[in-house]
């Protein structure tokens, strides 16, 4: 067991994109259940302000770099991190392996007419893969059980959240045992960017650190305003904390 790396608080694993896919099918055929919670800037800085997401994210089993600015200040900070592990790289290649391995998938979560977008393509994609069964992100929390009651149903061994945070970090650490998955991965807007609704920075861009500009540019009433201030925030959180690990060169500290 790879030992975990400790950032802001939060207990991160130092796992690549190809050792986090390993866990995953390694704990799908020996039957044990591994929920996956992803953090990027925003997410670590909404965590000091929601008690609930905290706790739910340090409920997980495997806990991921998902920005390229936590692996930039795990560097800076001394808590080094492999590599950025996308939410959305690591759901299309967990459903290529579940399509070569016969594993079967749910997907729960966005709008109903973007949910069977995806699925279309998906079923192109991934024509041999097992889709137990899906359900769109529109629900009350009364539901909830009932959901995950119809997940178990399905018998699916991996189950994709496409929603937001906090509700399915929430939905995860309530239910996510109650579902039978052995793989419950929180994959965000990944069901959009597969459908087709919203675009993927390029590659360029995401090596920059600038994924959050790109989406911020295509939706900058919704997400123009809070990536400014979830990213000044992160970026002050990051200097307090490199102040507070640095150590003092006051005179009680000076040689002689």
């Amino acid at each position: 067991m790879t030992r975990r790396q400790v950032l802001f608080g939060v207990e991160l694993d130092p796992l690549t994109l190809d050792e986090t896919v390993r866990r995953c099918l390694d704990a799908v055929r020996n039957g044990e259940q591994l929920e996956i919670g992803v953090v990027n800037a925003a997410k670590l800085v909404n965590m000091r302000r929601d008690p609930r997401l905290a706790q739910a994210v340090a409920g997980c089993d495997l806990v991921l770099a998902d920005g390229q600015a936590v692996v930039w200040a795990g560097r800076v900070l001394r808590a080094p991190l492999p590599e950025r592990v996308a939410g959305i790289d690591l759901f299309m290649r967990l459903l290529a392996a579940a399509e070569s391995a016969a594993m079967s998938v749910y997907f729960l979560g966005a709008k109903e007419e973007v949910l069977e977008l995806m699925l279309d393509q998906v079923a192109l994609r991934f024509p041999n893969l097992n889709v137990a069964g899906s359900r769109n992100g529109y629900f009350d929390d009364s539901e909830q059980q009932a959901v995950a009651g119809a997940i178990a149903d399905s018998g699916a061994q991996m189950l994709f959240l496409g929603m937001t945070s906090p509700k399915k970090e929430i939905f995860t650490a309530g239910y996510g045992e109650r579902t039978g998955a052995k793989v419950v991965h929180g994959v965000g807007g990944s069901f959009d960017i597969l459908a087709g609704i919203t675009r993927r920075a390029p590659e360029s861009w995401q090596r920059l650190g600038a994924e959050w500009l790109y989406r911020a540019v295509q939706e900058p009433r919704r997400l123009g305003r809070r990536y400014l201030t979830t990213n000044a925030a992160f970026l002050l959180m990051t200097a307090r904390e490199l102040i507070r690990l640095t150590p003092s060169t006051g005179p009680a500290n000076r040689r002689h």
